[in-house]
């Protein structure tokens, strides 16, 4: 008899399997950094003073088009593999509750408000009467990492867990996490723009606290986007997701309805990403009796996994069970209308009518299980796990959501 060998995937299958699970916009984003700072290492390019956010010629020249070229252009190899290893978890959990439409058009506008902040600020510091500063209108900022410092605040805003770990060496406070990540990364990394990740910063906390609400269109401007003919293409990769089966306009993740649309299962070790080259989702140990943003009763995902098909069966049964209950009632009221019946005939009449009721508000809780199924296919995730997750969560899709997410990680 042959023994039972187990073996690990290899490094090219555990790198396919990573890369499938990123949804589109994260995916296309990385794909698109890694070809600029490739073809500009072919090419032998390195005017990046032509590209990169420089306050100066912004303010003189009136060169808006740096606004958006420096966040695609990255100074070196460390600079675009550390900033894209951020982004991949990052995105990929923003981009599952908010939808591929909405997550590129969240990156425009922060790219957008970390500009206008860092011009602000940079001309504040120049022109201030007491002692001005002009070296931070010539300061010349480059790559992605200011948006990544914003989706980090918002990230840890969705999240609502209390600590987070700075590369797996030691846990600090949530509302301290970006401004830490910030002063480690001018400590230990060199020429590091302080003002640009500063700038993400007050970014993130600004859309967090709904400032920039004011600014979010409604579903209807995405929907639009997404029935168009030219991204038809797009919608029907894998891992596009639809604006509709993420959150909707009404509950935007911010700061102040935070409670209605967080997941929070993202990666926060860097280092692990790059060891093993798979996103990891981080929990926390000690867990409330009841997650205030999730109410009801949820069961485990392992307690539930041999029950769907007996649930499916039981349904099946009680379905069997009230139609043929439900044909007698026919056929007996049928026969009263012809010979009349007693008092005692008309009770048992009454238990069918009851269990036909029953019957029909049956049918409609499988309708509403469908449509919430319906939504989590739409996010990307499986239909069968999805299913499992939502029997398990009792038909709560936030609850179903947070499940699918920790079992990814």
């Amino acid at each position: 008899m042959r023994s039972n060998i187990v073996t690990e995937a290899g490094l090219p299958t555990r790198l396919n399997q990573w890369w499938a699970g990123i949804p589109f916009i994260t995916s296309s984003v990385t794909v698109v950094c890694g070809i600029i700072y490739l073809v500009c290492l072919l090419a032998g390019y390195d005017s990046f003073a032509e590209i990169c956010f420089l306050p100066s010629e912004v303010v003189s020249r009136f060169q808006v088009y740096r606004i958006y070229t420096a966040v695609l252009f990255h100074g070196s190899l460390l600079h675009v593999i550390f900033n894209m290893l951020a982004l991949v978890p990052l995105g990929t959990e923003l981009e599952r509750i908010m939808g591929s439409v909405r997550l590129l058009y969240l990156m425009v506008l922060l790219a957008t408000s970390n500009a206008i902040f860092h011009l602000i600020i940079a001309l504040i510091v120049a022109h201030n009467p007491l002692h001005p500063y002009p070296f931070l209108m010539h300061e010349c900022a480059i790559g992605f990492s200011g948006i990544i410092f914003s989706m980090i605040v918002i990230e840890t805003s969705l999240s609502g867990i209390q600590t987070r770990s700075v590369f797996g060496l030691f846990n600090v406070p949530a509302k301290w996490y970006a401004w830490i990540l910030l002063v480690l990364f001018q400590l230990l990394a060199t020429n590091v723009s302080l003002l640009g990740h500063l700038c993400g910063i007050l970014s993130g906390f600004a859309y967090s606290y709904g400032l920039f609400n004011y600014l979010l269109p409604g579903s209807s401007f995405y929907g639009a986007i997404e029935s168009s003919s030219f991204l038809s293409a797009c919608i029907r990769r894998p891992g596009f997701i639809l604006c509709s089966g993420g959150a909707t306009y009404g509950n935007l993740p911010t700061h102040l309805n935070s409670n209605t649309a967080s997941s929070g299962l993202v990666s926060e070790n860097l280092w692990r990403n790059i060891t093993s080259w798979m996103p990891q989702r981080e929990t926390t140990t000690n867990q409330p009796a009841q997650d205030s943003r999730f109410p009801g009763r949820a069961r485990t995902l392992g307690a539930t996994r041999n029950q769907p098909t007996s649930g499916v069966d039981s349904d099946l049964s009680l379905q069997a069970g009230l139609l043929e209950n439900s044909e007698t009632y026919n056929h007996l009221e049928t026969s009263a209308i012809g010979t009349g019946i007693q008092p005692s005939d008309a009770r048992h009449l009454n238990v069918l009518t009851e269990r036909a009721t029953e019957l029909a508000s049956h049918n409609q809780s499988l309708d509403s299980f469908e449509e919430k199924l319906k939504k989590l296919v739409g996010m990307g995730f499986e239909k069968t796990l999805a299913e499992v997750s939502l029997a398990a969560a009792d038909g709560d899709t936030n609850i179903a959501i947070e499940i699918l997410m920790s079992q990814q990680g």
